[in-house]
């Protein structure tokens, strides 16, 4: 039996069929994954840019597509190049590293996408005060605050995941190093107090996401009360893409993390992932750039001045 300081390396979960299925598994995150580096790219740039998007509904949403991109790039690359060279294998040192960033960049999303909703509801329901609550200095000290969030629980996350003893092995069964799929491998109870950690972790998340919900409850009683029907598409067009990425990332990673092992499966496991760490990557900068006039006339100005350069 294997134990952690034995174990130099793990299997990730190999994508079975012939060799032409691998490939088009390569090509196909291939894909997601340059248009997910396209789309954050591009509103990275535009709202640089445009000074008339520095404000701090964009300041926020260049944080977000900043972590989009490390969420996406943390995860993929790996999983591609496992296809491409018909490999599964990851380093000891590699798993702790993707573990990292997986929760620092996913607890930093997360607190940015709560604050996004904090900064609906001052833009729609308390306007004149929106200076004074949402001044750059405020939305800087926001923003360290996302972002030291996710440092502090990826540390504790990634410490307490590998200082569990490890014996069953060195498989994880799924694309990138999931805790879950690791704490599978452990030999002791030890993994308990990882497990209770992710049981905090859930309830914060939960406690975020009814803020949320609140938040978006009073920006929509104080929408309807708009008597310009344009005013009203408006509003409705800036919360509705926020409010569906959050949904599709919160019950999906809740439901990855903390599902019974009764109904775990390798095809169920991987599609539930996918849906967490791939998916919201790739849409948000669709979702955001489509709905959003401002950003959509702003990015065509940075792409009609690039070619007038070229």
């Amino acid at each position: 039996m294997a134990n952690s300081s034995s174990i130099t390396h793990f299997l990730l979960l190999p994508f079975p069929g012939t060799r032409q299925l691998q490939l088009l598994h390569f090509c196909l995150f291939l894909a997601i994954y340059l248009a997910a580096l396209l789309g954050n790219g591009l509103i990275i740039t535009t709202i640089a840019w445009d000074h008339h998007l520095h404000t701090p509904m964009y300041f926020f949403l260049l944080n977000l597509a900043l972590t989009d991109i490390g969420c996406i790039s943390t995860t993929v690359p790996k999983s591609m190049a496992n296809s491409f060279w018909d490999s599964r294998a990851i380093s000891y040192t590699g798993c702790a590293v993707q573990v990292f960033f997986v929760f620092c960049l996913f607890a930093a999303e997360f607190s940015l996408l709560t604050i996004m909703s904090y900064d609906r509801y001052v833009a729609i329901c308390r306007p004149l005060h929106y200076e004074t609550l949402l001044g750059s200095r405020v939305c800087v000290h926001m923003a360290e605050a996302a972002w030291s969030c996710g440092v502090l629980f990826a540390l504790l996350h990634t410490a307490n995941t590998f200082s569990l003893p490890l014996c069953q092995g060195n498989v994880v069964d799924q694309f990138f190093c999931e805790v879950p799929q690791i704490l599978k491998l452990s030999c002791s109870t030890s993994y308990l107090r990882e497990l209770w950690l992710l049981v905090v972790s859930a309830c914060l998340v939960s406690g975020c996401f009814v803020f949320m919900v609140v938040s978006y409850v009073q920006i929509f009683r104080a929408v309807l009360r708009i008597p310009s029907q344009q005013g009203r598409h408006k509003a409705f067009a800036t919360c509705l893409p926020h409010l569906a990425v959050v949904s599709l990332f919160v019950t999906a990673a809740i439901f990855a993390y903390l599902k019974p092992s009764s109904i775990s499966s390798p095809p169920l496991d991987l599609v539930v992932a996918v849906l967490y760490s791939v998916v919201p990557p790739a849409v948000n900068p669709l979702i955001y750039s489509l709905r959003n006039q401002e950003l959509k006339a702003a990015l065509s100005k940075v792409i009609t001045g690039c070619f007038q350069k070229e």
